[in-house]
């Protein structure tokens, strides 16, 4: 029996035609898959729909099963070297470690233990749903660690991303084996962008991998209503992706609209007007479905100053970045395996860090894709891929993504990704394609861009040396690694194109690319930090830490440990690397000497913050070059290798004032010296002033000045009394 989804080439069980009419019946049924060749010339050379109705029959179901498992292997031989030299644990580097470790049993725990509203443990206190909907609260993959414990969620990071990169194969494998005829190239193709550049880039960021897995779903959903008529999928896949991550999903909707618009231009891809309000009815509808955790994510951002009309571009740099060699790098992007994010090696001064600036495609780098746009003449999919390079260039378009914010992100090179692993499976299914002749353009461009950054001779520190790259080492590894690629390539492409084995050979050098570079670029990470102290001090030093029992709320602070110690360890804390706080943190830090962008380190000397914000204990590594100078702090003890300091004067929270402050008195203190000020007096703006004026004193104008560390200890007696 055939699907709903047949049209996708899902088959659910082989069968057997028994007369001629139900055979013009399966063929009518599957021929909209004729209609995806747009010439007179590709329809001649394409499938037959009698012969594509025999090949859905062969087992295209075990297609997808493949899609999904040789990406499941290729993944797990990416990790196990590593969970198996960290004991079941999986540590990388930055972010990863600092970040999606402690946030996955932050937000473990809160959802089993029923806190969800709010968490004192994210910063000063977060709106959790607003906090965390963007980096993992509607994953589904974070949804499956709720089947075990708190304590065993850090053993499943690396097999969630394994799971992730297998179903990024999967539904990449849906997309593209709508358009070609041989599906084993769809396979190749799912392979493809699941392990590019992209995706390996992004195990920094692995909540950065869901976006990947749905995205392909919402293009399918378009296609089949165009073609298909199907009503209410497209409106299910929207919202799926916009309860999935809404920050994704801003820059979904304009690569889908484009997607749609030049996608219009094939002669197959037809809809009416009114069709055309159906299918808008349905992205209304969706996004409908979504308003449940859309909005309060959307209410959560609105006012943070990395996304105000301050941070919007403007002037030349609409049109122009001001790294000059911004543009090499997104060249580059396209024919080597991306560098760890924050150390760019072939364009050291791209400013591009922590962009997720990769678009490399395992085995076949840029050959595929030039091979379709060098021997297609007319076509969406060529016009397509011409306009995302032309986006990619121009700083305003690259900007629409992300709200034309001026930060530079390649966030959703994912989708320009899809439609080039899309192009080199066409590359390879269409005999009219001329394959050698990509690959020989990708060598000359990949020399273009290796020769003059690997050959330059520069004078640094007053020395010359030869190269511009950052780490000459690294840089010719890259280039080994590019040309080995090629090698490969050219002897599969030229020597097995006609060998039965040819696609067993494929397959075996894209999961072969893909698992031995994914193991460097993890090397690379997992070497250049200390997982061990990840493990031993921050994941399991939460049970050893022995705490004096306390009814009292209290905050804690770090001095020069681990980022996000405190969340590891489950103690409030003002110490927090966490882009996305309630705005009244990102405007309360500033105003008191504190910087706030995509982390809370108020600097040591701001002493008087810790009194005011009810710090109880400090933790110092012990190895600290300089103890930390707070005063009233008094070393108590040493545990999991770091000095804790309890603060003798600690003010619970609630303490009350006698006096208060005016907009005058606060904006004429130095800001370096507010919080002195406000353990003194409660500062209320004139408004306020006039409503609660009778129930405080402005503060005597000879207490002003008497900012001193001494004055500090007695105001923290007088707050805690």
């Amino acid at each position: 029996m055939l699907t709903g989804w047949a049209n996708c080439g899902i088959i659910t069980q082989k069968r057997q035609f028994c007369c001629q009419g139900k055979i013009n019946a399966k063929i009518k049924k599957y021929a909209f898959f004729y209609r995806f060749y747009d010439t007179e010339k590709e329809k001649k050379q394409a499938v037959k729909p009698m012969d594509l109705v025999q090949s859905l029959e062969n087992g295209s179901t075990k297609k997808y099963k493949q899609a999904f498992f040789l990406a499941l292997l290729t993944a797990a031989v990416m990790f196990l070297p590593y969970v198996i030299m960290g004991c079941g644990y999986f540590t990388f580097y930055g972010d990863f470690n600092v970040q999606q470790i402690p946030f996955y049993k932050l937000a473990h725990e809160a959802i089993r233990s029923g806190d969800i509203f709010w968490n004192w443990y994210t910063d000063l206190g977060a709106n959790f749903i607003g906090s965390y909907s963007f980096y993992l609260l509607m994953s589904p993959f974070f949804w499956l660690t709720l089947l075990f414990p708190t304590s065993f969620v850090p053993y499943l990071m690396a097999p969630l991303l394994v799971l992730k990169f297998a179903c990024v194969s999967l539904t990449g494998y849906a997309f593209i084996s709508r358009f070609v005829r041989n599906q084993n190239y769809a396979l190749v193709g799912g392979l493809l962008y699941a392990f590019s550049g992209f995706g390996i880039y992004n195990i920094f960021f692995n909540h950065f991998h869901e976006a990947m897995v749905f995205y392909p779903l919402l293009l399918i959903a378009l296609e089949e209503f165009v073609l298909h008529d199907r009503r209410g999928v497209f409106a299910l896949a929207v919202a799926a992706n916009a309860i999935v991550n809404y920050w994704f999903f801003i820059g979904e909707v304009v690569f889908t609209i484009l997607y749609f618009f030049v996608r219009l231009t094939s002669p197959s891809f037809r809809l009416s007007f009114q069709r055309f309000l159906w299918l808008f009815f349905e992205a209304v509808l969706g996004m409908g479905l979504a308003l449940f955790i859309f909005l309060p994510s959307v209410l959560a951002i609105l006012g943070n100053p990395r996304t105000g009309t301050d941070s919007l571009l403007s002037g030349w740099n609409l049109w122009l970045y001001s790294h000059p060699q911004r543009y090499c790098g997104i060249i580059q992007s396209l024919f080597f395996p991306p560098d760890l994010p924050p150390a760019p090696n072939f364009f050291p001064d791209h400013g591009g860090k922590w962009s997720s600036l990769s678009a490399w495609l395992p085995l076949f780098s840029m050959s595929g894709v030039l091979a379709y746009l060098l021997s297609v003449k007319k076509n969406w999919l060529k016009r397509m891929l011409c306009i995302c390079l032309v986006i990619a260039l121009v700083p305003g378009l690259n900007a629409l993504f992300i709200l034309l914010n001026n930060s530079y992100y390649a966030r959703w090179f994912y989708m320009p990704v899809l439609l080039m692993a899309l192009a080199s499976a066409k590359a390879l299914d269409s005999p009219q394609v001329d394959f050698m002749r990509g690959m020989r353009w990708t060598g000359i461009i990949s020399l273009i861009i290796a020769v003059p950054v690997g050959l330059t001779p520069q004078k640094v520190d007053g020395e010359w040396r030869i190269g511009l790259a950052a780490d000459a080492g690294q840089f010719w590894a890259y280039v080994l690694m590019a040309a080995v690629c090629f090698v490969l390539c050219y002897l599969i492409m030229h020597h097995y194109r006609k060998d039965p084995r040819f696609i067993a050979f494929l397959l075996s050098g894209v999961m072969g690319v893909s698992a031995c570079f994914g193991m460097i670029y993890l090397g690379m990470g997992y070497f250049s930090t200390n997982g061990g102290e990840i493990v031993e001090t921050a994941i399991q030093g939460r049970d050893q830490l022995q705490l004096p029992e306390d009814d009292t709320f209290y905050r804690s602070d770090f001095y020069e440990t681990t980022t996000n110690l405190g969340m590891f360890w489950h103690l409030p804390n003002i110490q927090a690397f966490h882009s996305i706080v309630p705005v009244s943190l990102m405007e309360f830090y500033p105003e008191v000497g504190v910087t706030r962008d995509v982390s809370s380190k108020p600097d040591i000397s701001l002493y008087a913050l810790r009194g005011l914000l009810s710090v109880k204990y400090l933790f110092a590594d012990q190895d600290a070059e300089e103890a930390p100078d707070l005063p009233g702090f008094e070393k108590v003890d040493n545990q999991l290798g770091h000095d804790i300091y309890e603060n003798q004067y600690f003010v619970p929270m609630g303490f009350a004032y006698d006096y208060y402050i005016d907009d005058t008195a606060f904006e004429t203190c130095t800001e370096s010296k507010r919080s002195n000020l406000l353990m003194q007096a409660l500062y209320l703006t004139d408004e306020q002033i006039a409503e609660y004026g009778d129930i405080l004193e402005p503060l005597p104008n000879s207490a002003f000045p008497d900012l001193t560390r001494e004055q500090y200890l007695e105001d923290c007696l007088d707050r805690r009394s």
